[in-house]
């Protein structure tokens, strides 16, 4: 007798779990699941036919696969999470007895979690980590503004404070920030490293004010804090010792004393102030970073085509390096300063800022040597003639273009330019004004510096073989200078001479040619009568003829080969050809949305100038 195949036990069907089903398999409650899947990276999964998976259940459930259940059967931690579910009843029920030497006890054996072995095994690689290094640094960025709370501890905080200061001062040490950006959610910053770019916020410093539980929970929250504490252990560890750096570094001012964990203001103050020190270095540097050189291609530029370009962007990388340096800056109180401590230190600046407000001052506002002062108010009451009073958006799209921009655009009240993004990309569908000129200056620059350098080779080239002639070839070329001029000077005399004579000969042409024109006149109009006419042999020239476009036919046209284009897709990319097609009409649609909002408001300016302007003359009239 043949086997019966039972519906749903092979297949689509047998290939997923729902979330109830995983927990009872591996015999944990809600909380420690979610925990257990944030840490091993295992996420519900969509399949292609949702009733076939449900069992013919047509309601949304969240589904996992089984191979991924299976997987977290063979986790250690699990049995951890099982022994911390028997230690809470336990501390639960000392507690209610009232006997706190036994629960004393019991919180102290509480188990660990040890995440050492899931980070090895979710990132193999070292470079592996770099690229899952831009959520781990927001969140911990996040975590370090937050105060203590029952769910997020003083533990947390702290390891997260102290792991974030410790990535800044490699990043400041290593010179690799890039771009800088200012936005309503914090300050983005983006950083090369290992050759994989990491891209970070972090949030504007505002007084905490709890979440309800319904919008943020942040138990899921420090699930992740967990996990990313231990791997950006890891990370800054492996980063500080590839640039000869003591780890765990060595910070003038602690971090972790009873008096600035009591005191937030003092918290924040010694982790900007260690910003501002260099660290200790393990092969007896110190904390300058090498001037990088930069290697010359010998071959050809044809052989790799993009070799220029290359060339390009690392010299530009090596200047941006160095673009604050020489530079001392002076920080008012009412500028956020540990951006601008970061910022300015990456790009080989001096900076410093009030002592008697902070701690960590390294020069006094009436230092002379001070270049710029960054001011966030309206106005000052004492100015010095010898530096630059300048608002904090200058340093940003300082290092955004890569150079040192003129500073009268940002003195003290000055209506600021736009702050543009440097995350966009060069072939958006939108690109703001303000962009494009900027690109257009840029260009232009190039361009200016690049003739400058071929003038530079020229003469370089000229004065090389100046300095290559002999006498002798000196007095053959003036030789052979001097022929050529009396040749020509022969040959002028010829044209000159034959122009007279060909004047005469036309003259004396003109005067038989009107006698015969008048009876070749008579004999052609007969011969045209009696002869069919006859097609021009050979090439000959045309005036031409414009062609106008119609749009109408074009839009139609590529329409049609639009459709073309669509059916010519096979049934096996036809779904991805379609989310193709709707990402790019997504992007079309953004891009008219912001076109018109911008043509709106560039109305509503020019009717606002408009008005302005006749109330000045109602004004003055009066």
């Amino acid at each position: 007798m043949v086997k019966r195949n039972h519906k749903f036990k092979s297949g689509e069907g047998a290939m997923y779990y729902t979330r109830k089903a995983a927990m009872k398999k591996l015999q944990l409650n809600i909380k420690d699941f979610r925990q257990l899947c944030i840490l091993k990276g295992v996420y519900p999964r969509e399949p292609k036919h949702r009733a076939r998976a449900q069992h013919g259940s047509r309601e949304m459930k969240i589904l996992y696969h089984k191979k991924d259940i299976t997987f977290l059967l063979h986790e250690p931690i699990v049995w951890t999470l099982r022994d911390r579910k028997i230690f809470n009843r336990r501390i639960k029920h000392a507690a209610a007895k009232q006997n706190m030497n036994l629960r004393d006890i019991r919180l102290h054996n509480y188990p660990q979690l040890k995440l050492d072995h899931i980070v090895k095994e979710r990132y193999p690689t070292f470079i592996d980590a770099i690229k899952e290094l831009d959520d781990c640094m927001t969140l911990l960025f996040t975590f370090s503004t937050f105060p203590a709370t029952k769910i997020i501890t003083r533990e947390l905080t702290r390891m997260s404070r102290r792991l974030t200061v410790e990535f800044m001062h490699y990043v400041i040490a290593a010179q690799a920030l890039r771009k800088v950006f200012i936005s309503i959610k914090g300050y983005y910053f983006q950083a090369e490293i290992k050759g994989e770019t990491v891209t970070w916020i972090v949030p504007h410093y505002f007084p905490y004010s709890p979440h309800r539980g319904e919008m943020v929970d942040l138990s899921i929250m420090k699930s992740f804090g967990d996990f990313f504490i231990v791997m950006a252990g890891f990370i800054n560890y492996r980063l500080y010792h590839s640039v000869n750096l003591v780890y765990p570094p060595q910070f003038a001012h602690t971090l972790d004393s009873e008096d600035t964990m009591a005191d937030e203001n003092k918290f924040i103050s010694e982790r900007i102030a260690a910003l501002n020190v260099d660290l200790l270095r393990s092969d007896g540097g110190n904390g300058d970073a090498e001037e990088t050189e930069l290697l010359e291609w010998t071959g050809n530029d044809e052989d790799l085509p993009h070799v220029s370009q290359i060339r390009q962007e690392a010299q530009s990388v090596n200047k941006l390096k160095t673009l604050f340096k020489g530079l001392k800056f002076y920080l008012n109180r009412e500028v956020p300063r540990e951006p601008l401590v970061f910022i300015i230190r990456c790009f080989g600046g001096k900076v410093s800022w009030d002592k008697n407000m902070f701690v960590g001052a390294t020069f006094d506002e009436s230092d002379e040597t001070i270049t710029h002062q960054i001011v966030d108010r309206p106005s000052m009451d004492k100015q010095y003639i010898s530096r630059d009073y300048i608002q904090p958006q200058w340093v940003f799209d300082s290092v955004n273009q890569r150079r040192l921009l003129p500073t009268n655009k940002y003195f003290i009240g000055a209506v600021l330019p736009p702050h543009l993004s440097p995350f966009t990309k060069s072939d958006a569908r939108y690109v703001p004004p303000e962009e494009l000129a900027m690109r257009k200056g840029e260009q232009e620059e190039a361009d200016e510096q690049f003739e400058a350098a071929e003038v530079n080779v020229d003469q370089d080239e000229i004065s090389d073989d100046e300095e290559v002639l002999d006498p002798e070839e000196e007095q053959q070329q003036q030789e052979y200078a001097l022929l050529k001029a009396y040749n020509d000077e022969r040959t002028d005399e010829l044209n000159s001479g034959k122009d007279e004579n060909g004047e005469q000969d036309q003259e004396a042409e003109k005067q038989n040619g009107k006698e015969k024109h008048e009876e070749g006149d008579d004999q052609r109009s007969a011969q045209a009568k009696d002869q069919p006419t006859k097609k021009p042999k050979g090439m000959a020239v045309k005036r031409g003829k414009v062609f106008k476009e119609i749009e109408q036919e074009q839009r139609s046209l590529t329409k049609q080969e639009e459709a073309l284009r669509a059916r010519m897709v096979k049934s096996r990319h036809r779904k991805l050809y379609s989310k193709l097609m709707e990402r790019q009409k997504k992007s079309d649609k953004e891009a008219n949305i912001l076109a018109a909002k911008r043509a709106r408001i560039e109305k509503e300016k020019k009717a606002a100038q408009t008005e302005k302007q006749k109330k000045q003359r109602k004004q003055i009239l009066a």
